[in-house]
């Protein structure tokens, strides 16, 4: 078959797309025949090697979408044919922390696509309990862009944030992978949502899928423009996946009992944290890592039935990799890029 894959860590000139072994399956594991793959920038930090994978060479991809080929003898719930969508977790399912059902927590959680190897590829090999079935009325791009950043988005701010209708909620990067998931979400549960970007056209954006208000972050200082809409009040709830940049700005405009609640720190890992902001205002700081089974049944079936739209900026073929990566890294444009087999890609079919 051939594959996304790399030999050695570095800048984008080391993806390759090429042949690979065929993979083999187990007695519980399916093969999947893989229509389309989303990436998403954790495939970039992973290429740069933070972290670094179990196994060189490494295949790229958490996200992807596909069609059952082959079962193994134990599998009993997919067969061949099945249209699917990864579900990128794994986990081990005996630690106290997965006997509990917050199989996120597990000690050993990994992730399909940045620990162990990915599903960019013509085909993959993997267990059952890493496939959700896809109804036969969505497309498999658009199943491909969503898994990894709505149930990281859903877990944030449904089960650990715990969003109530007419909350406020500050969305940093909201024409992002995670960021356009979480505008959704919050808008959906009836929360004033407030977002930040870089640009107007990203803020168009934010606006049409549900923001209240828009903020250029290169034109003005998003905390100070905050409290000045909020008669200094604040908002409820922060998600800031950005980090260094804007941390003591969230801290700043997060209200008196509010939360902030971060999956990630793209900007860097380190920042300074004025700690009396944190105890005079009684703020809850919140991490947040992937989701539970459940918790990617429920988001994608508001995927699956249209009340969440997953954004696509573009469809590539997999030799194209490079591609993808240089329009992550720069920033061009908004949402998902979604890379599709050389054998498979018709440019006419994607709008």
């Amino acid at each position: 078959m051939k594959a996304i894959f790399y030999e050695e860590h570095g800048s984008a000139d080391v993806l390759q797309y090429g042949e690979f072994p065929d993979p083999e399956i187990g007695s519980e594991e399916v093969l999947v025949d893989i229509k389309a793959g989303g990436l998403n920038h954790l495939d970039v930090w992973t290429r740069k090697g933070m972290p670094s994978p179990e196994e060189m060479p490494h295949i790229q991809g958490s996200d992807g979408a596909g069609v059952v080929s082959e079962v193994g003898e134990d599998v009993t719930r997919f067969e061949e044919g099945d249209r699917v969508v990864v579900d990128p977790n794994v986990f081990c399912g005996k630690c106290e922390f997965c006997r509990k059902g917050e199989t996120s927590l597990c000690v050993d959680f990994k992730m399909i696509g940045e620990h162990v190897r990915g599903v960019h590829s013509e085909q993959t090999a993997l267990h059952e309990d890493n496939l959700i079935p896809l109804p036969e009325d969505v497309d498999f791009v658009t199943a491909a862009s969503a898994p990894l950043v709505f149930q990281t988005a859903w877990r944030m701010l449904v089960t650990r944030a715990e969003i109530q209708q007419n909350d406020s909620v500050l969305v940093h990067g909201a024409s992002g992978g995670v960021g356009h998931a979480a505008v959704q979400i919050a808008a959906n549960e009836g929360c004033e949502v407030f977002a930040t970007a870089s640009s107007e056209e990203k803020l168009d954006y934010a606006s049409d899928i549900g923001a209240d208000h828009l903020i250029n972050y290169e034109e003005v200082d998003f905390d100070e423009e905050i409290k000045n809409i909020t008669d200094g009040r604040g908002v409820d709830v922060v998600v800031d996946h950005i980090g260094e940049a804007t941390w003591d700005g969230s801290l700043s405009v997060a209200a008196r009992g509010g939360s902030i609640v971060t999956c990630g720190a793209t900007s860097g890992i380190s920042p300074e944290t004025n700690i009396p902001k944190v105890f005079w205002k009684q703020l809850d700081i919140l991490g947040s890592t992937m989701g539970t089974p459940g918790e990617m049944d429920d988001v994608m079936a508001k995927v699956f039935d249209g009340t969440f739209e997953p954004h696509v900026r573009e469809v590539l073929p997999m030799s194209e990799v490079e591609r993808a990566h240089d329009m992550l890294e720069g920033r061009e444009g908004f949402g998902s890029v979604v890379v599709v087999p050389d054998s498979e890609y018709d440019p006419d079919s994607y709008e």
